[in-house]
């Protein structure tokens, strides 16, 4: 239930605070008084469409706050809560949004509230969903579609029927994505052969050369020290020399590295007794000894190794050659063609099995197809025999409406070709009086018979013990009873009330006979400020005793002081306390 609402700066409001009580509130007031602002500043909690054009002429921005008391266990708990939104003690929320105005010709931005969290503005929408029930002229003219007559109906049958269409709506859109896969699958069979007659032949060159790992590096390196086995030699000759002598020359003269640090380390060692540094030192040197005699040792193996063998050398070249086949057309070195290869091998299997997947696919669409057919047609039982139950309720409540004549029938159709709502085409027909042939709700109902009809397929919907139509506690009504009058109003009236007997609704009327049977009256007058007209907080008012007579009589005949449309009034009153 929405307990109040709080504006500022939009359209002709300065500022206004309009309270909320259960049960049937209009809301009333001379032409252009601000009445449809308090509809916008409503439309904006809910989720609506921000317009910067609405706020007040010289305001930076305009403000709606809201305050809803939400019940624990409706939906809408749930979704504030996993929006973040914070409850007061009372189980209230409050929703806010605000609109800046447009500056050098930019819109100004658009900010939502939910319980002192910050949301996207579609968050709102979402709540409002569960919350409140709009209808206006636009409603009126939505009802004219089949597409919203079906929604109707649907929501009159029941939570049984509700769920078959959700079952039947998942395996439609399964299908869709079964069918697009196949399509996808089917067209593209040619270019899968042709894909995987390259991978064939790719993975086959690959096998035929067969690379190991590393094996590319390991050639590149070996073909390098046989290209240049000669000058390894010579200065792994040299080297040894060196460090150990010409041992070949059998001469003594040659000094070796390894004999000088050998009369170094004896020098270092004979005087080290009497200095521990130079003890230190000559261990040191005998380490380096090691060191060079081990070098020598390791070159000499390395020698022995060492052989220039052109043949190997070819064999290398040959190789290398092999391998730049398949690093050349799959990948930048072995690494890469042998990860290729593993890539392709795994993309073969899934081509190879494309055949089998497709007959997979078209066993599962023809199990869709079953479930579809099966659903469908529990969809078109239920609604046929929802149809007769709906235009049943909806007919005894037009009756109360002054159009005792009329009848609303509910067609429920086969249509052209089955759609992700059924296999049914749902049309409803009014009668308008006794007598008349039925005409499609789209094409021949008046607005004021639309209005009527509208009002009494909701009271319908709502108030049916057999159905099972879940609505939101709250209604909002904007002119719903433009183009009735008379006998008409007062039946919308009393019809309206018989709805806000288990839920709140929101009026806003320019009948008095409409108003006559509120639970709560307000009315929204304009005052002005400088030459420009506003609504004040005061200018948005409850009124009760004589001052609801008063109001009503100017809505009669335009003038609150006159004796016979008070009298009128005072008497409107009084029957609608009985008629309620």
């Amino acid at each position: 239930m929405i307990e109040e609402i709080r504006i500022a700066d939009l359209g002709v409001i300065g500022r206004a605070h309009v309270e909320l009580g259960a049960g049937l509130t209009v809301l009333t007031g001379e032409t252009g008084a601000g009445k449809t602002m308090v509809l916008t500043a409503l439309n904006l909690l809910l989720g609506g469409k921000a317009d910067p054009a609405t706020v007040r002429t010289g305001a930076a921005s305009a403000s709606v706050e809201g305050r809803v008391l939400l019940a624990g266990d409706q939906p809408a708990v749930q979704r504030a809560a996993e929006a973040g939104a914070e409850f007061d003690d009372d189980g209230s929320l409050v929703l806010v949004r605000t609109v800046g105005a447009s500056t050098d010709g930019a819109a100004g931005r658009s900010r939502a509230f939910l319980g002192g969290r910050s949301v996207p503005q579609a968050v709102l929408g979402e709540l409002a969903e569960h919350l409140v029930t709009v209808h206006g002229q636009a409603d009126q003219a939505r009802l004219r579609s089949s597409a919203h007559q079906r929604e109707a109906l649907d929501a009159f049958v029941g939570s049984d029927h509700a769920a078959t269409l959700a079952s039947y709506r998942n395996a439609w859109a399964e299908r869709a994505r079964v069918d697009a896969e196949l399509a996808d699958l089917v067209s593209r069979a040619q270019d899968r052969t042709r894909e995987a007659e390259l991978l064939r032949l790719g993975i086959a060159e690959v096998e035929r050369v067969d690379p190991q790992p590393g094996e590319d590096v390991e050639l590149a390196a070996e073909a390098e020290r046989l290209a240049h086995a000669e000058d390894l030699r010579t200065a792994a000759t040299t080297a040894h020399a060196a460090l150990v002598g010409d041992v070949d020359s059998g001469s003594v003269d040659i000094v070796s590295a390894v004999d000088l640090v050998e009369q170094a380390k004896r020098a270092l060692e004979h005087a080290g007794g009497h200095d521990p540094a130079l003890a230190a030192l000559a261990a040191r040197v005998a380490e380096a000894g090691y060191l060079l005699s081990d070098a020598a040792t390791e070159i000499s193996v390395y020698l022995e190794d060492l052989a220039a063998d052109p043949r190997r050398l070819d064999a290398v070249h040959q190789r290398r050659a092999e391998l730049t086949t398949v690093t050349r057309s799959y990948g930048a070195d072995v690494a890469e063609v042998l990860a290729w290869a593993d890539a392709a091998g795994r993309r073969l299997l899934d081509l190879d099995g494309g055949d089998e997947r497709i007959e997979e696919l078209r066993a599962r669409r023809a199990e869709l197809d079953a479930a579809l057919a099966a659903d469908a047609s529990r969809l078109t039982a239920a609604r046929t025999d929802g149809a007769q139950r709906l235009a049943k309720a909806v007919t005894g409540e037009l009756a109360g409406l002054a159009m005792g004549g009329a009848e609303l029938r509910v067609a429920v159709d086969e249509a052209d070709e089955p759609g992700p709502h059924g296999a049914d085409r749902v049309e409803m027909l009014l009668v308008p009086h006794a007598g008349a042939p039925p005409r499609p709700l789209g094409k021949g109902a008046s607005g004021g018979e639309l209005s009527r009809v509208m009002l009494a397929l909701e009271v319908a919907l709502a108030t049916a013990p057999d159905s099972g139509a879940s609505r939101p506690g709250t209604f909002v009504f904007d002119e719903v009873d433009a183009g009735v009058g008379g006998r008409a109003a007062v039946e919308v009236g009393r019809r309206l009330a018989a709805l806000a007997k288990d839920s709140q609704v929101l009026v806003v009327t320019h009948l008095a006979q409409v108003a006559a049977f509120a639970d709560h009256h307000l009315v929204v007058t304009k005052s002005s400020a400088g030459g420009i007209d506003v609504v004040t907080e005061s200018d948005v008012r409850s009124v009760t005793d004589e001052d609801r007579v008063r109001e009503l009589a100017r809505m009669l005949s335009g003038q609150d002081d006159s004796d016979a449309a008070r009298t009128h009034a005072a008497e409107l009153l009084a029957q609608s306390a009985v008629g309620r």
